[in-house]
């Protein structure tokens, strides 16, 4: 099987443009999958019928793996044999009826506005590496953008002048405005810091030995200053994107236009944060009304 989840990954990289993160997770459920069948006496990929991806889903239930992951195993599966149905290498596809389990959503965790003005205000400006971490952190709020759209930004993805960024991924670009204090906080690393830290490097941000920027080492940069703010969750870079999308539309934002800033495909998608909205406005609700 090992052969034909090569063929798969190359078409996700080549051909659909998928994001090294989604290759990578569909090709870690892939290998699970085969090596379940391998260990099984399986080796012949034209064997597996839906009897065989149902035992396997019914496997990893038992083993108590998450509704998340069995979905998004399924997930991964499905469209492997999907691929391998429409390149005829298989005559039928044995995962067409399956069915993922349905998982509710469930809002993420987010940081409320109190503990990301903690956050943001942890940098100070007595170094060259407190003023990049401020405009990082000043920047990750103020846009959502994701964490490795943030180390791939470029100089010159940045508009000072009129107040925006332009932030690329594998579908499309994005203009995304930059609100005063992030502005702020970027004119002085650029101004003042980058060109000694960045040296010829055309990336917005490096690291202190410049070379570019990390997802891993923002993640680590985080946690520090997190720490230091007195903020005990579980911090993440994506939380703060998560934050950022929350605190706009429970201060009325409009869905699409969040939807657009987040760079996200489905609206579907973007509507869990206005959950978040109704569920908050309907505790002051209960806490106000007379009657409630």
């Amino acid at each position: 099987m090992e052969i034909y989840i090569e063929k798969y990954v190359d078409y996700l990289k080549n051909i659909k443009k998928s994001s090294e993160n989604t290759v990578a997770s569909y090709q870690r459920d892939l290998v699970k999958f085969s090596d379940f069948y391998r260990e099984n006496g399986t080796e012949d990929i034209r064997s597996i019928n839906e009897t065989n991806i149902n035992t396997y889903v019914l496997y990893l239930e038992k083993n108590g793996k998450s509704m998340a992951t069995v979905s998004r195993s399924i997930a991964s599966i499905k469209s492997f044999f999907g691929f391998l149905f429409r390149e005829k290498i298989l005559m039928d596809d044995p995962s067409v009826n399956i069915k993922p389990p349905k998982i509710e959503k469930k809002m993420p965790d987010i940081l409320t506005i109190e503990e990301v003005n903690r956050l943001l205000d942890q940098p100070g400006d007595q170094s060259p590496k407190e003023i990049r971490d401020r405009a990082m952190l000043e920047l990750l709020y103020a846009t959502g953008i994701r964490v490795s759209e943030l180390v791939t930004l470029k100089i010159t993805d940045v508009n000072l002048k009129m107040g925006y960024i332009e932030c690329h991924d594998l579908r499309k670009s994005r203009i995304i405005p930059i609100e005063d204090s992030a502005q702020r906080a970027l004119d002085n690393y650029i101004s003042n810091v980058r060109v000694d830290m960045c040296k010829d490097s055309e990336y917005l941000f490096s690291n202190c030995k410049g070379t570019p920027m990390t997802r891993q080492g923002f993640w680590k940069i985080i946690k520090v200053y997190a720490d230091k703010a007195g903020i005990d969750k579980d911090i993440t870079p994506h939380m703060i994107r998560h934050s950022f999308a929350s605190h706009l539309v429970n201060n009325g934002a409009d869905l699409k236009a969040v939807q657009e800033m987040l760079g996200h495909a489905d609206i579907s998608t973007t509507q869990i944060y206005l959950n978040s909205r109704q569920s908050r406005l309907k505790e002051e609700y209960q806490k106000a009304h007379p009657r409630a």
